[in-house]
């Protein structure tokens, strides 16, 4: 094999080679594209409680496979195991949902004129364009491809070149052990001509992406030329809020968990702590105190609460980040820029809108603290940015943050909890730049992953008088 059609995945903790695995041309994934349009017709006919069976056969697989699964996320993605624990508990549950969405009803009984029926039905797209991103690799996969499956489709499965095992390989060998027909799930690792070739395929009817904005951008452009349906779950640049009648200690442990969970690199993390200026000198005390209590390291290998950061290339951009912030007169009131991939939990104040901690997505364990004066501001302050994914607000009132949360423009919105929440049954996706008004799981996963048909049905054609 050729060294340009070889992808060799390392540990973001220690540059250890993990595996070799095939990088997937044009070429390749045209005709994986053909591979998977002549197998979906067959599994879409097979009987729904059989499909149904494979998805809980993959369930059980999962649960007896944790802790090699639980490795292989920390390896790859440099996770710490209880964020791994987490990845794996939402995939059982997608598993557990795709079965129950075979029996769940696909259409409607239009009114009909006469005798016969008039059905809209919901039909399986064909071919479903998956391609995902590196931080959380293996639910981000199953968040499209298994309800994708489940409705009938065939998946041609683009993982990010960074993460292909936990993002690709590992659900095609659970799914095969369940009793996927082969051919319906297809792994095509690759670089932007792979993810190109995708999108541009005939044979695929609809791309689901799950990654940055400037990518989604590019997707969208192109599948739209093909017209082909799309859904973009893309960044976010989300706030915090923090009133003041606030629980210091529960603002403390959502704020942390919102930006210090998986080193920062998940499109929901907090890359704005929104504080009420009556609270916010002990809020910042109270956040810098506690990252100095997490310690950073390799997940694998040590007990740490941060691991690295997925490259050196994303270290430098986010050291680059804050210092410019630094520079823009914002105050580092804990942490600091990185040792190679290993970045501290950060803490940084003073932050104002023209900075760039306040208008970038950050992608690396920075909270970023903006004060305010008024519910009003606060409101104001969250929704400058072109993002509309999630927000979280931390109250004593249950109403006062209702009122807050109905005036926010995300696709996600949290009273008393933070931005990082996913269970799998909710339908996830963000406005503006942070999507498409897409939306995955769920209610929304037929909407999404199936196709309206007409269809009318007479005992006898009728006698048109032309």
């Amino acid at each position: 094999m050729k060294a340009e059609s070889i992808l060799r995945v390392t540990e973001p903790a220690t540059g250890e080679e993990l595996a070799r695995v095939g990088r997937a041309s044009a070429d390749d994934v045209s005709k994986a594209a053909m591979v998977a349009q002549q197998a979906q017709k067959a599994w879409a006919e097979m009987p729904l409680l059989e499909r149904a069976a494979v998805f809980r056969r993959a369930a059980q697989i999962i649960e007896r496979r944790t802790a090699e699964l639980t490795e292989w996320i920390v390896r790859e993605t440099g996770a710490v195991s209880p964020k791994a624990m987490f990845e794996i508990r939402l995939v059982i549950n997608h598993m557990h949902e795709a079965a129950a969405l075979l029996t769940q009803p696909k259409g409607l009984l239009l009114p009909c004129d006469g005798r016969g029926l008039s059905i809209a039905r919901r039909i399986p797209l064909g071919v479903v364009g998956v391609i995902s991103p590196f931080n959380f690799p293996f639910l981000l996969s199953s968040r499209a491809m298994t309800p994708a499956l489940a409705c009938g489709n065939a998946v041609v499965l683009k993982p990010d070149p960074r993460t292909p095992v936990v993002g690709g390989f590992l659900h095609a060998e659970i799914l095969a052990e369940a009793g996927l027909p082969s051919g319906v799930l297809c792994v095509m690792p690759g670089d932007a001509e792979a993810g190109e070739a995708l999108v541009t395929d005939p044979a695929v009817r609809m791309i689901s992406f799950t990654g940055s904005t400037a990518a989604g951008r590019r997707v969208g452009e192109l599948a739209g030329k093909h017209l082909k349906k799309v859904a973009l779950e893309l960044g976010g640049k989300n706030s915090l809020i923090i009133l003041d009648d606030a629980d210091m200690d529960l603002a403390v442990a959502n704020g942390a968990w919102a930006s210090w969970l998986h080193q920062g690199q998940i499109c929901m993390s907090a890359g704005r702590h929104l504080v009420h200026e009556r609270i916010a000198e002990e809020y910042v005390a109270r956040m810098s105190e506690k990252a100095g209590q997490l310690p950073v390291g390799n997940p694998h290998t040590e007990n740490v609460a941060l691991g690295p950061l997925i490259c050196a290339e994303q270290a430098r951009r986010v050291n680059d980040l804050l210092n410019d912030t630094l520079a823009q007169g914002a105050r580092l009131a804990a942490g600091g820029t990185s040792n190679g991939v290993f970045f501290p939990a950060t803490v940084i104040t003073g932050v104002t809108s023209e900075m760039r901690a306040f208008k970038e997505e950050i992608f690396g364990p920075i909270v970023s603290i903006t004060t305010f004066s008024t519910d009003d501001e606060a409101v104001e302050l969250a929704n400058d940015t072109h993002y509309g994914l999630s927000a979280g607000i931390i109250t004593g009132s249950m109403s006062r943050g209702k009122a807050i949360a109905d005036r926010l423009r995300v696709g996600l919105v949290h009273v008393n909890d933070q931005t990082v929440n996913d269970d799998g049954f909710m339908p996830m996706g963000g406005q503006g730049s942070s999507g498409n008004g897409s939306r995955h799981g769920g209610p929304a996963n037929i909407e999404e992953l199936t196709q309206w048909q007409w269809l009318t049905l007479k005992d006898s054609a009728p006698r048109y008088p032309l």
